[in-house]
């Protein structure tokens, strides 16, 4: 087959990341079957025009990094991408705001990754591109002449056109999403959503049979594609680290108590703050239940100089400060919350000790812990996933308890009802939840998007 080049944001080399993040361990499954490049920014910025890509052969894997401008990195990624773009595809638009100049930088930079890419392309290539960081990067690709397919996945959610017009500039973000030859979503509401917004009156797009969309002069096909994870490896990882020093004191000072977990980046559409309050509402409202349960919340820092982002982290300083504050005792704390990240292998022994793992973000794309946290368990006596409705995974883990994270009542009656549930209902839902797993886990993404971005392509020759 074809060698895949891969593209995201940041590029994940080899003996530096540990990161357990949908995107890396996704793209590794796929370049390390196929073989290819995995292509994108190196982490550094440099004060002028950046140089060639640095090359870093791993096996069949070669890693091409760029260093970016200083100034045009700080526009692109903290103000367009992350300013602009992330709130507005998750509906947030309380924390939306726009600038021409950030966004004349995301336009630039595309630009950029497209110069310093064209070297390193071969005929037979099938170009994967990933995320809303590089949405222009097919047209600039187009522009330069390239012919091969070029796919794209969206890892977050995609919002329906009364969102999408907030954005000045939205008619060139799907005409660029246009230039590629299959777009991929993670939910069949993304993808409505998406068909909302290039059928209307203003862009003049049509959808065809087979999820083919005519639209700004080219035919493009779109689906659904959710992310899954490595079962095996998940479960392997979580069993072998329960002996970290770490994670063996955590047990003890846990004892018989139920630990409720929830690992998350530090982001507001992870929805912390609220689950925090649906904690406290469990406290209140099952006074029974004190003393027997303890919440850990692992949430590393992300994004930093983002204002909205330094708001956040103080919030949950203090939520967590008032929560320990009303109900500890000498014996019991009620709430920790760590502001630190940890190797991915701690994680999911982490995951494991879990009685209750708790992801409700108030909007996201799939998230992968709720997949993990499944995956991580005793199936002799698993934990029980209390999940939120508004992310992707909910379209899938429906055995899970499903909670609305805007419901504080409801996120502390569905922590009693997990917490209280009885051992073989636990091992039913589990059981459920893991055969989906393993029917749709990471291998089954990439090679599903694979092969609909050459099948696709082929249909066109």
């Amino acid at each position: 087959m074809s060698r895949i080049v891969a593209i995201s944001n940041r590029v994940a080399q080899p003996k530096r990341s540990k990161s357990s993040g949908g995107l890396a361990v996704g793209l590794l499954a796929a370049l390390e079957k196929h073989g290819g490049i995995w292509f994108g920014w190196s982490g550094r910025t440099c004060s002028g025009e950046p140089g060639d890509a640095k090359l870093l052969q791993a096996g069949n894997i070669q890693y091409a990094t760029i260093d970016i401008n200083e100034q045009e990195y700080d526009a692109y990624y903290n103000g367009f991408s992350n300013n602009t773009l992330w709130p507005l595809l998750h509906f947030l638009l309380g924390f939306f705001s726009f600038s021409r100049a950030n966004y004349n930088a995301y336009c630039r930079v595309n630009a950029l990754f497209a110069r310093k890419l064209l070297p390193l392309l071969e005929p037979d290539d099938v170009i994967w591109v990933h995320d809303y960081h590089l949405i222009p990067l097919a047209a600039e690709l187009r522009r330069a002449g390239v012919e091969q397919p070029i796919g794209f996945f969206l890892h977050v959610p995609f919002p329906g056109f009364d969102v999408m017009r907030v954005l000045p500039c939205y008619e060139h973000i799907l005409r660029s999403l246009a230039s590629y030859d299959v777009v991929g979503f993670q939910t069949q509401r993304d993808l409505s959503s998406f068909f909302d917004c290039v059928t209307q009156p203003g862009t003049g797009g049509e959808v065809l049979d087979a999820n083919r969309v005519s639209a700004f002069g080219r035919t493009l096909r779109a689906g659904v594609f959710p992310i899954g994870i490595d079962v095996d490896t998940c479960q392997k990882l979580a069993a072998e680290h329960l002996t970290d020093s770490q994670v063996e004191r955590l047990a003890r000072r846990i004892g018989d108590r139920n630990l409720i977990i929830g690992v998350d980046r530090l982001d507001y559409s992870k929805g912390l703050e609220e689950r925090f309050r649906g904690y406290e509402s469990l406290l209140v409202n099952y006074p029974a239940i004190r003393g027997r349960v303890e919440f850990l919340q692992i949430a590393p820092p992300t994004r930093g100089g983002v204002r909205a982002y330094d708001d956040i982290r103080h919030d949950l300083e203090r939520a967590a400060g008032n929560i320990n504050g009303r109900f500890a005792d000498i014996n019991w704390m009620p709430i920790r919350y760590l502001n630190r990240a940890y190797g991915r292998s701690v994680l999911m022994a982490l995951l494991r000790l879990g009685s209750v793992g708790l992801v409700t973000p108030i909007r996201d794309g799939m998230n992968l812990v709720a997949k993990e946290y499944v995956a991580s368990q005793d199936p002799d006596n698993p934990g029980m996933l209390v999940l939120s409705t508004l992310c992707g995974a909910a379209q899938e883990l429906t055995e899970a308890v499903l909670v609305n994270p805007y419901d504080r009542q409801g996120v502390a009656d569905g922590l009693h009802q997990a917490i209280e549930m009885g051992l073989e209902e636990r091992r039913e839902r589990h059981q459920a939840m893991l055969s989906t797993l393993k029917r749709y886990d990471i291998h089954n993404w990439s090679e599903s998007f694979i092969t609909a971005l050459t099948s696709g392509h082929a249909d066109k020759r």
